[in-house]
């Protein structure tokens, strides 16, 4: 699984990445998670507000922080 968390860095971004740390060693997941701040990577995906979720190439979420069990059940699917 590849996940990507879109965020310049700010307080949102950084806690939707700590969530998804957090879930994929939780429940077993194999997953390469990286944290995107180009401004147009992010673009390229069709983001417009942070912070973004995409699992596999899909963004998931956009825009807000999404609840930990919200993350779960996406990284779980």
């Amino acid at each position: 699984m590849n996940i990507k968390v879109l965020g310049p860095g700010c307080k949102n971004c950084t806690t939707l990445y700590g969530y998804v740390n957090e879930i994929i060693k939780e429940l077993g997941i194999q997953a390469e998670v990286e944290k995107i701040s180009d401004f147009k990577e992010i673009v390229s995906f069709g983001v417009m507000k942070t912070p973004g979720l995409v699992v596999n190439g899909v963004v998931k979420v956009s825009g807000r922080v999404p609840s930990k069990e919200e993350v779960k059940e996406i990284l779980s699917k």
